[in-house]
Parts: structure tokens; C-alpha cells; sequence
């Protein structure tokens, strides 16, 4: 159970090293995955480790309205999903779904309501009814869905109406979301000869899409081709399975860069060296700017001595660009110059994950400078504590958590942003600093 937070937080900066186990939320990525195939399924699902937080929340509200039937239970401390799926068969709308600031969410029941009749009404809260959609939506009217805008095309709420199967191939730009890409690919076996997806610009955040390939493949359906510009998916259908969710590698950055800013050690429990984010190579970055790390089947081990520096460094994130808040924060604290580049796309996130980012942190003393396609950020001698805002993103209120484990007087705004993923986070977060007996 979550405490009930107050409209602005100090975060309690560390006294020294910190040593710590956590335990992070599963994965919301993976979950929404899971339970988008699941409820296209033939038969009955169990999902382990359905992830907390509004995101996911948002999910299983969605797919109830759209007639899948959902228990949600606890066993052992995790939330267990059985799912009894329509074999791609959508009920008769009119149905309202709504949302939230569920940007996923949003786009994976998009093109679920696409198979059905419709008329279907998607919308959500006003930050997410000004994120773009549009690529989405251009992309499920070529394969013969309707699709009617509420006020402007390209955004929410939008009125879906299908059945797909219009084009044998759709193009849409690479260098925007995953998430649209992922969303067509997981309807795309209930199209009538499949969907051949080209690729106008590079894929971004490519993890993504392989992590979708691999949930897909779980639940029983394998015809999935991806290559550089082009992804080809079969015409079949998924089957009810047992999956079990990993632990969220992007929630770990936070407790990991603990360690890294403030030194000593932390370790993130299951999250192994076989996980299928993407966001676990953050570890590898951290190495690389002079942590020491262990990753073993069940776990993660950052450490960091405090007599050792961190060291600024280049990195492309566009696979990992999540993780800019969490890399920012860290590079704060360098002795060395960091480049952060490939992340144009992240202006539209949540937030401008550029600018809002470097805005906040520059009220703290910091020198983050935004570029064209990420952030530069330079070495300070000493920051000082700020107000910062978080512009309704949770990976901005939680990086700034960390930041407060060195810098005193960080006090947040809004802080319960961050049920979107992990709802428990500033709990977490106040069991990791040292404190003097």
C-alpha cells in the first residue's frame, strides 16, 4: 500500500555509500503486451506479474469494456491475471474507452478496436490528448479501418470503427514511436493475409519492437519477419498461455543510478542476464562511466566506490530513450563532459524530454544544454537544491528522486506522477539512502 503524498516532496539526501536490495514493479511494457495478447487469444491466459500503476490500470479497464474477461488476484506478493481471451472477436460499440495519460495503452487499444465493428470511442487526459497519434491512425484507415477524429487529426479522442484488412502494405515512419509499430504488429495476425509494415526512416527504440516479437511468439504465434525498413506478420492468432512478466528493467535505472551517483551498491532482484528489455544495457553504461556491475541469472549488482569518479561519456540513446532522465541525472555528477544524441523524438513524450528535462536540472546549477537530437551536459563544481516540476512525467519525477540522494534541498512538485509506473517509488526510494546512527 502506497503512502498518500503531499503535493510537493523533499527527497531525504543520503548521508554516505548506499547499500541496498530492491524489489521493482514487473514490467508495464511487457504486461500491456501480454494482456493485449491474451485478450486476442483462443482460450484462457494466466499472467504473473501484472505490473501496478495507471498505465496497466488503464489496460485492463480497456479491454473489460471491449468484452475480455479479466480476474486479478494476488498470490505471493504479485498480481496474477487470468484472462479468458475472444479469439479476436470484438463486441458491437458503441464503447467509450477511456485512457488516462496511458500513452501505450492508448495506442494498443486503438488498433485492437480496429478489429471490431465499432463504432469504438478512444480518448484520455488532457496531456495525452495533445501527444501525436497520427502515423497510428494514418496507418489503420490505409488497412480499412474508419477513423474519425473528435477535433483534430492525428490526437485523441478519435472514434474507431473497423473491420482491418483494406491494404496488403502500409508505410509509416520509424523515428517516432515503437509503440505504433508494435500496436499494428500485435492485431496484425487478425488481418486477413496479415500486414506488410515498410518503414519510411529508421526504427527507433528498436528493443521494443523485438520485445513485442517475443510476446507474441509466447502466446503461440510465430510468422513475424522484421528487418531494417520492412515487417512482415502473418495471418493466424494467438493461444491462451501461462506468461510470466519480468521485472521492469526501465524502474531499475533509478535505484542502479543510486549507486552510481552516491556510491556503494545496489541490486535490483530479477532482473537477470536473460531479460528481454532493452533497458538492461543500462548497466553497461554505467560500467562505462566507472561503476562496477554483476548480473547474474536472478539479479543485478551496481556498485560504485566513492574515492572513483564518474566519467561523462558520448551514447547514442535511441534504443534506450526511456532512460535519458535517469542518464542526465547520473552525467550531473561526472567529472567529464556527456553527449547524449539520437533522442530527438523524446520532445513528445509524457513531456519535452529534452527541454523540460534540461530546464529543471539547470534551476539546480546544472549546465544541460539542448541539441538538435539530445542533451549536453557539462561538469559543475556544486549544485544546489531547486523546486523542480514534472510536467506530468513520471520518469522525470523519479530521475529527480535520485538527484536528490546528492544534492540537498531537491523538492519535487507532484510527485504522485509516478503511479504511472511504479507506485511505490518514493517508498522505495527513502529505503535506500545511508542516514548517520
Amino acid at each position: 500500500m502506497t503512502l498518500e503524498l503531499p503535493d510537493r516532496l523533499l527527497v531525504r539526501r543520503a548521508d554516505g555509500p548506499v547499500i541496498a536490495d530492491v524489489v521493482v514493479p514487473p514490467s508495464k511494457s511487457i504486461a500491456n503486451r501480454a494482456l493485449m495478447c491474451a485478450a486476442l487469444a483462443e482460450g484462457e491466459s494466466e499472467i504473473v506479474g501484472i505490473a501496478p500503476g495507471d498505465d496497466t490500470s488503464a489496460m485492463l479497464d480497456c479491454l473489460e469494456r471491449l468484452g475480455v474477461v479479466i480476474d486479478v488476484t494476488e498470490r505471493d506478493q504479485r498480481l496474477i491475471g487470468t484472462v479468458t481471451g475472444n479469439a479476436g472477436v470484438l463486441p458491437n460499440g458503441p464503447i467509450n474507452l477511456q485512457t488516462r495519460l496511458a500513452g501505450t495503452t492508448s495506442r494498443f487499444v486503438t488498433a485492437l478496436a480496429a478489429l471490431g465493428a465499432g463504432p469504438y470511442v478512444i480518448d484520455g487526459a488532457p496531456p495525452l490528448r495533445a501527444r501525436p497519434m497520427a502515423p497510428l491512425h494514418n496507418s489503420l484507415a490505409a488497412l480499412g479501418a474508419r477513423i474519425e477524429p473528435g477535433n483534430e487529426w492525428g490526437h485523441l479522442p478519435v472514434t474507431v470503427s473497423g473491420p482491418l484488412g483494406g491494404a496488403d502494405a502500409v508505410m509509416m515512419p520509424g523515428n517516432v514511436s515503437s509503440q505504433y509499430v508494435s500496436a499494428l504488429m500485435m492485431v496484425a495476425p487478425y488481418i486477413r493475409r496479415g500486414m506488410r509494415l515498410g518503414l519510411s526512416t529508421e526504427l527507433v527504440s528498436r528493443p521494443y519492437v523485438e520485445i513485442t516479437r517475443s510476446v507474441m511468439s509466447a502466446f503461440g504465434f510465430d510468422d513475424v519477419d522484421v528487418s531494417e525498413r520492412t515487417i512482415h506478420v502473418g495471418e493466424g492468432g494467438y493461444f491462451g498461455t501461462d506468461y510470466t512478466v519480468e521485472p521492469d528493467a526501465s524502474s531499475a535505472s533509478y535505484p542502479l543510478a543510486a549507486a552510481a551517483v552516491r556510491g556503494g551498491a545496489v541490486s535490483v532482484k530479477g532482473l537477470g542476464h536473460d531479460a528481454l528489455q532493452g533497458d538492461a544495457k543500462f548497466i553497461d553504461v554505467l560500467v562505462s562511466m566507472g561503476c562496477t556491475a554483476t548480473v547474474s541469472a536472478n539479479d543485478t549488482v551496481v556498485m560504485r566506490r566513492s574515492d572513483t569518479p564518474l566519467r561523462g561519456i558520448d551514447i547514442n540513446m535511441a534504443d534506450i530513450s526511456d532512460l535519458v532522465p535517469t542518464m542526465a541525472v547520473v552525467a550531473t555528477q561526472a567529472v567529464t563532459p556527456t553527449k547524449i544524441t539520437g533522442v530527438g523524438f523524446i520532445r513528445e513524450k509524457e513531456s519535452d524530454r529534452l527541454g523540460d528535462l534540461a530546464a529543471e536540472l539547470n534551476k539546480t546549477g546544472a549546465q544541460v544544454l539542448v541539441e538538435d537530437d539530445g542533451l549536453l551536459i557539462m561538469p559543475t563544481n556544486v549544485l544546489h537544491g531547486a523546486v523542480l516540476d514534472t510536467h506530468h512525467d513520471h520518469r522525470l519525477g523519479m530521475a529527480f528522486g535520485v538527484l536528490g540522494l546528492v544534492v540537498d534541498g531537491i523538492e519535487v512538485n507532484d510527485p504522485s506522477v509516478v503511479s504511472k509506473s511504479w507506485p511505490a517509488f518514493w517508498e522505495a526510494l527513502d529505503a535506500i539512502p545511508a542516514r548517520r546512527s
